[in-house]
């Protein structure tokens, strides 16, 4: 296996294309960013999630669901946990990536990557048109939901393990968080 990674570099998602060492990469503001492999916590969590939103999303008919799938923006790329793209959006599904902001960006946060998903990721979303972004922490069963707002995120809801998440883009959906942090 090539090692391609320059203390340094400056990098772009033609560089991340070239990676071919076995680990996983994002590309932030230019940055080469090794993202560990996801606890089993983390993993039951998106599962159980992916469940409850692709049983909402078969019922609505309101667009596609994807986990763990390259998300283009611009010469940066990253992975998110979960996204979702309303029907009208589905140009921005290529046969390789996502390109372009999804409508619902969905992160758990893990301790090693916490901060990139606070605070550069959530940035990079908001600069490239996503709609709603979902911050979920396992360790205090916590999920914030944020909505665009004229120049930031708005904060439309704080749900724990005893809450009933509502989210603003998707109509009617209610999703029992005693069932997502469900362990």
């Amino acid at each position: 296996m090539q090692n391609l990674i320059e203390a340094g570099k400056r990098y772009t998602y033609e560089d991340y294309l070239k990676l071919d060492d076995g680990r996983d990469y994002e590309v932030i503001g230019g940055k080469l960013i090794v993202v560990p492999k996801p606890r089993p916590q983390h993993q039951e969590i998106v599962g159980n999630l992916i469940v409850a939103l692709k049983t909402y999303i078969r019922q609505s008919r309101l667009g596609k669901l994807y986990s763990d799938v390259d998300v283009v923006l611009g010469d940066q790329v990253v992975s998110p946990d979960i996204i979702f793209i309303l029907k009208d959006r589905y140009s921005i599904i290529t046969e390789t990536n996502i390109q372009g902001g999804p409508d619902l960006v969905v992160e758990v946060l893990s301790p090693s990557t916490e901060k990139y998903d606070r605070k550069e990721k959530s940035r990079m979303y908001f600069d490239n048109g996503v709609k709603e972004y979902w911050i979920l922490d396992p360790e205090i069963q916590l999920v914030e939901v944020f909505i665009r707002g004229e120049k930031d995120w708005n904060r439309a809801g704080v749900y724990d393990e005893n809450d009933t998440l509502i989210s603003p883009l998707l109509p009617d959906l209610n999703l029992n968080m005693q069932d997502i942090f469900m362990l």
